[in-house]
């Protein structure tokens, strides 16, 4: 074959020829190279794969690791919990064993004390049967002796038996003979009702109510002088101890006889501080009325100001508060809030101490704080100039001498008149009389029922129920009354006088009517055509219960009746 010649277009290309070889050289380069491609992504995929296995390989065996520790964290748990319920069990054991053998012990000292009184029951037994032996004997004695007294009483019952037939015909005879005296007194009695009607020339209607007037006058005129004799004997033994009781309590009390003032005055280093307590433009004194709610007073008085203040409490406040500021001499505003603030304090513990310290003179405990303080707060108050804290402390005194004399008990006497002008405290806070505030006001702090009653009813605005009550009654008029205890106001002293004029000038038959020795005696002068003798004594209880029940006084007042007798003669 002619290689130089070619290959027309018609021919076959032999399989020896150049273009046949390239060719297939080249497709066996390529098929190289697919190869070559096959085996290296084969390669790539064997090597992910075995590094995804070591991946979880490693992954697994983490796990594993973690799983173990856990497990051997529990282990470790559970022999701890092991090891400490062992050891409470051993304490339960060792304590169920110290139980047993207390419990033996117990049992052992029960069997001893069973044992003893087992002994003692039968010790009991037989003495027991030695008494009911003797008590059968006893009974058996007295069966024998109640026989014997049966037969006798059987015997006389007969003869009683035989007594009353005697008796209920005797009655029977009594009655018919009282039948037929009966009916010859009637005949007789119209006999003499007819004769006496002939003689008197009067009805026996007549005669009988004029009998009866004329007994009935008699009895009362009887009845009047028994009850003025057992009023004269029971009031002269009543007073006489009363006085002394009385007597007794009052010589045991040292009071004060000077009343108290109720005007708080301020004296002053010299007349150039009032300056500086105005103030420029009068700032401090503004400052000082509003913070202290207290009026004060700068007049021409030579070193002295006036501090005015229907509340003795935050007047004594603003005393004090003044008097630091003075002592200071430094006045200002903002001072004068500080210093009252610091008096405020001030006062309300000297309140509580001075409480307190009634609370240790009259040997009273267990009371309630608040009921302190408001007992306290009645140290700077004033009742017609007596202190009202002292007076309260001197009617507890009193009420338990009192109470000491007659037997009741002192400590409760003391305290109910130690709290019976508890309320005037509060009077000018609330409304309503000061017994009744006060017996609230106890009532509401846990005092006792018979306390409160003793309170309310100290000016009878309810009625006396106790002997606690009449010793508090008695103590506030004893304090109260005393020489030198209160001053009255002028006006409230001619109203009383004029009072106690008017309610004995409202009776019948008074004709003149005198108040005397400054309105504790009223003397009462009488017609004698209208009053007499007897009607005398009931118009003096009459004046003096109404006089009791409308005025409220210290002490008492003295009603005297006043009759006079005169005869009259005339010569010719």
């Amino acid at each position: 074959m002619d290689l130089a010649r070619g290959v027309g277009p018609g021919d076959t290309p032999a399989l020896g020829s150049p273009l046949v070889i390239t060719l297939l050289v080249a497709v066996l380069a390529l098929v190289g190279v697919l190869v070559w491609l096959v085996l290296r992504s084969r390669r790539h995929d064997a090597e992910a794969l075995r590094d995804r296995d070591a991946a979880v390989a490693a992954a697994v065996d983490a796990e594993l690791g973690r799983r173990q520790r856990d497990l051997d964290d529990r282990a470790e748990k559970v022999r701890a919990d092991a090891a400490a319920e062992a050891g409470r069990t051993r304490a339960l054991a060792e304590q169920a064993l110290a139980s047993a053998e207390q419990a033996r012990a117990e049992a052992a000292d029960d069997v001893r004390r069973a044992e003893e009184r087992r002994t003692q029951a039968e010790s009991d037994v037989a003495a027991a049967r030695a008494e009911l032996t003797a008590l059968r004997e006893e009974a058996q004695r007295r069966e024998e002796r109640l026989a014997e007294r049966e037969s006798r009483l059987d015997a006389e019952l007969a003869d009683l038996v035989a007594r009353l037939d005697a008796v209920t015909a005797a009655e029977a005879a009594l009655v018919a003979r009282q039948a037929v005296v009966a009916e010859a007194e009637s005949r007789l009695a119209a006999e003499r009702a007819v004769a006496l009607e002939r003689v008197a020339e009067m009805t026996a209607a007549d005669a009988k109510t004029e009998l009866v007037a004329t007994i009935e006058a008699q009895a009362k005129r009887e009845a009047a002088l028994t009850v003025r004799e057992i009023e004269r004997e029971a009031k002269e033994e009543g007073e006489d101890r009363a006085r002394r009781i009385v007597t007794l309590a009052a010589q045991r009390i040292a009071t004060e006889q000077t009343a108290e003032s109720t005007v708080s005055v301020l004296h002053l280093p010299d007349d150039s501080m009032k300056g500086r307590i105005i103030g420029r433009e009068g700032r401090n004194i503004r400052t000082f009325e509003a913070v202290t709610g207290v009026n004060l007073l700068i007049d021409d008085t030579p070193e002295a100001v006036l501090l005015s203040s229907f509340d003795p409490v935050r007047r004594e406040v603003a005393r004090v508060t003044l008097e630091a500021l003075v002592a200071d001499g430094r006045i200002q505003p903002s001072r004068i809030e500080d210093e009252y603030e610091r008096a405020r304090l001030e006062v309300d513990a000297r309140c509580i101490r001075a409480a307190e310290d009634a609370l240790v003179d009259l040997s009273i405990g267990d009371m309630h704080p608040d009921l302190i303080a408001l007992l306290g707060r009645l140290r700077f108050r004033t009742s017609y100039g007596q202190n009202v804290l002292g007076h309260l402390v001197e009617a507890a005194h009193l009420a338990g001498i009192m109470a000491a004399e007659l037997g009741l008990p002192v400590e409760h006497s003391k305290r109910c008149a130690l709290l019976h002008d508890i309320g005037k405290a509060l009077t000018h806070e609330v409304e309503g009389s000061h017994a009744l505030i006060g017996a609230e006001v106890a009532r509401r702090y846990g005092e006792h029922e018979d306390v409160v009653h003793a309170i309310e009813a100290h000016h009878n605005e309810v009625e006396v129920r106790t002997l606690e009550a009449v010793l508090t009654q008695t103590a506030d008029g004893m304090s109260g009354g005393r020489p030198g205890a209160r001053r009255e106001s002028l006006e409230h002293y001619v109203e009383r006088l004029e009072r106690l004029e008017s309610i004995a000038s409202g009776y019948a038959g008074v004709e003149k009517v005198f108040a005397m020795q400054a309105g504790r005696e009223v003397r009462v002068v009488v017609v004698p055509e209208q009053v007499d003798d007897i009607s005398m004594q009931v118009l003096a209880r009459d004046i003096a219960a109404e006089i009791e029940h409308e005025l409220t006084y210290p002490g008492q007042i003295r009603v005297t009746v006043v009759r006079e007798s005169r005869a009259t003669g005339l010569a010719r």
